[in-house]
């Protein structure tokens, strides 16, 4: 299989709930008016606490600095797993499921954060940019590794291999047990033709920004169950969109533009994380993705800037449960 670095260089940012107004502009800029912006990595997540932004250099000159603006510090680069050609697929697991082994468990072994966003299409990996030579050490061995540029891929080996434990000189630690949340949304994960976003546009707008979330309260920290969760999730990536909501955001939308795999598979979310859990911590990808992979059960993961999001088959339900223990 191969590796690919992809050629955009990335920011991660959260918008506070109560400044999205000043924000609207921008936004709308990023999502429908693709012929304005040179932005070519955009995501939008709404949680609960607030929305999470990951976009390219160039989108990121739209967002203004503001009180209502939180950026982490870091430029992070994307990867995404190939295979003959195309992303990386299976006729068993999708998802994060495919590559826990091969990429999620090594890097966290090497002390490599991550932060994980799953399309309908394929699952981007994001790592640090200073972390990049420790991440092509670790996986140069299982993948043949390219870096995009300008539209060309070429070959990237890593030459200085340390013989020690820790290729990026740290010591590795036990990952935090971190509690999770189940709440009882279903949700579905779609994509939508570029060219029929502009018939949507009234609908998307007020689900992303005006309609209210099923419980206007954040949720508890304390119960293992909620009764739902407010999360909706768009990205418009090289020209691909997806889109990730719930059974009753997705009634709102025409039913003959959205299209999923034609199982017409629903999810419920693990969602990790009692308190937000910041971008320096290890492993917790891993911590979820492993034995999801060992049982080959398919799983989106979407990070935002407080919390993780797993995405897990209903017909799995009962297998959701196993997180109690984690």
């Amino acid at each position: 299989m191969d590796l690919h670095i992809l050629d955009h260089r990335l920011r991660v940012t959260s918008i506070s709930k109560s400044g999205l107004v000043h924000f609207t502009h921008p936004l709308i800029k990023l999502i429908f008016l693709r012929n304005r912006t040179r932005c070519k990595f955009f995501s939008l997540t709404e949680t609960p606490e607030n929305y999470t932004v990951v976009l390219d250099e160039e989108g990121f000159k739209e967002l203004k600095p503001s009180e209502h603006l939180q950026v982490e510090s870091s430029i992070w680069l994307g990867l995404n797993v190939v295979s003959n050609g195309n992303a990386s697929s299976s006729s068993q697991a999708v998802g994060v499921t495919k590559i826990a082994k091969s990429v999620i468990a090594p890097l966290a072994q090497q002390h490599v954060s991550v932060f994980m966003l799953s399309t309908y299409q394929t699952d981007f990996i994001l790592v640090r940019e200073k972390d990049l030579s420790v991440v092509i050490n670790t996986l140069e061995e299982e993948f043949n590794i390219y870096r995009e540029v300008g539209g060309e891929s070429f070959p990237v080996h890593c030459q200085d291999v340390s013989n020690g434990l820790q290729k990026n000189g740290k010591e590795a630690i036990q990952p935090t047990v971190h509690p999770v949340l189940i709440p009882q949304n279903q949700f579905c994960v779609m994509s939508l033709d570029p060219d029929t976003l502009p018939s949507i546009a009234t609908t998307l707008i007020d689900v992303l920004f005006y309609s209210s979330s099923p419980k206007d309260d954040a949720p508890s920290s304390t119960g293992q169950d909620l009764d739902c969760i407010k999360f909706f999730s768009f990205s418009l990536i090289d020209g691909y969109i997806s889109l990730v909501m719930d059974t009753e955001a997705q009634r709102q939308f025409p039913a003959d533009l959205l299209f999923t795999s034609s199982s017409g598979e629903l999810w419920r979310m693990v969602r990790i994380g009692g308190q937000p859990l910041g971008f320096d911590e290890c492993g917790i990808v891993a911590q979820i993705s492993q034995p999801l992979a060992d049982s080959d059960i398919s799983a989106y993961y979407i990070s935002t800037f407080s919390f993780d999001h797993a995405l897990i088959s209903v017909r799995m339900t009962q297998l959701l449960y196993i997180f109690n223990g984690i």
